[in-house]
């Protein structure tokens, strides 16, 4: 092995345990340490920092972000302390500390979308954000300075911005099973000059996608490119079945051809769809709707698109005979894309190009719907 493979190799070896104790190295801000400053730009355009809140007599300072599921549920709970404080001069900010580039697909399979600056944009005005959301991205230096442990984590300070209560913002992100509305209680007591009795608590939620994770999602990308990429025939009965769907899952079908300029245009963002969601109760089915003689042709398309999903095409010439097994209304326009719940029901269905971010949202609600109440 040459010097420079070894090094190579021991460096591959040794990123995930350097990411880890700079991830350890990262200490949360002490009860009574003043508030370190910021300039970060916000959703709305604006460049924030800590003399933009001077006139609030208490500063609280969320660490949140868009495709921790944690965080999400913590959204309109937020929104209603933002609500009930803002006659009796608390102000509040939220900061996603997370680095786009540090986040692999599958951490997205609770979400419509990831933590660039651009979806930030696009999540705050869906869910009607009423408080500053500002990004750190790939910077750093303010969430490190803080110390959040994850996302969400609030800090609460006083009017000298001294801080007086970090953690969690009540104790479960199921908001039927809360006991304790810790940032509540905290807020209670500063607003009327009071210690806070408890000022510190944990915080659950998901880790912090530090900037400098990019080389192992890069790793993982890697990984998944070299994932088997094939195809299978389909028959009359193989579209019913499909169609049927008698599985336990969700399934997204999208029927495309080689020539189909729409379909070659969505199929990257079919597989990234895949990949965020591949790991809970969903699967893709991607059917070339192509002669069985352009097997050749179709799987070269799919091998050169990393479609390692289950990938299907017709096994009979009488394309309208496989049409109307999978589908009777169907009026055989390309692409053409459905969602199948359990026991098949439509829950989407386009004949068309399909809005990938609807489809997400489709996908995200339905899974959520699916999971067990306890």
């Amino acid at each position: 092995m040459s010097k420079r493979s070894a090094a190579l190799f021991v460096s591959l070896l040794l990123a995930p345990w350097l990411a880890l104790a700079a991830e350890e190295a990262v200490k949360t801000l002490e009860i009574g340490a003043q508030a370190p400053d910021f300039r970060l730009e916000g959703v709305d355009g604006r460049w924030y920092s800590l003399k933009d809140f001077a006139k609030a007599k208490i500063l609280v300072v969320v660490f949140t972000c868009n495709h921790c599921p944690t965080a999400q549920a913590y959204e309109e709970r937020l929104k209603l302390l933002v609500d009930d404080y803002q006659g009796k001069g608390v102000a509040f900010v939220a900061i996603s500390p997370n680095d786009e580039n540090s986040v692999r697909l599958n951490e997205l399979g609770y979400t419509d979308l990831s933590d660039s600056f651009a979806e930030m944009k696009i999540r705050a005005a869906h869910k009607e954000f009423d408080y500053p959301y500002l990004y750190e991205g790939d910077k750093t230096g303010v969430a490190r300075a803080y110390g959040p442990a994850a996302t969400p984590q609030a800090f609460a300070f006083d009017a000298e911005r001294k801080l007086r209560y970090v953690g969690r913002i009540d104790d479960s992100e199921r908001e039927q099973y809360v006991k304790v509305k810790d940032l509540r209680k905290a807020l209670e007591a500063l607003v009327a000059g009071e210690p806070v009795a408890v000022e510190k608590t944990k915080a659950f939620g998901c880790s912090i996608k530090w900037a400098g994770k990019a080389e192992s999602v890069k790793q993982y990308m890697a990984k998944l490119a070299a994932e088997p990429v094939s195809v299978e025939m389909a028959d009359a009965a193989a579209l019913a079945a499909l169609r049927k769907n008698d599985s336990d899952k969700l399934r997204l079908v999208n029927f495309w051809a080689t020539w189909c300029g729409p379909c070659i245009t969505e199929f990257p963002e079919l597989v990234t769809i895949n990949r965020m969601y591949r790991q809970r109760a969903f699967e893709m089915v991607t059917v070339a709707a192509q002669f069985p003689d352009e097997k050749k042709e179709v799987l070269g398309f799919l091998t050169k698109q990393q479609a390692s999903s289950r990938n299907l095409m017709f096994a009979d010439t009488d394309k309208y005979k496989l049409m109307e097994a999978f589908d009777k209304d169907w009026n055989a326009a390309l692409p053409y894309t459905v969602l199948i719940g359990p026991g098949g029901q439509y829950l989407y269905k386009v004949q068309g190009s399909l809005d990938p971010l609807e489809l997400k949202r489709t996908i995200v609600k339905a899974l959520k719907d699916d999971r067990p109440k306890r």
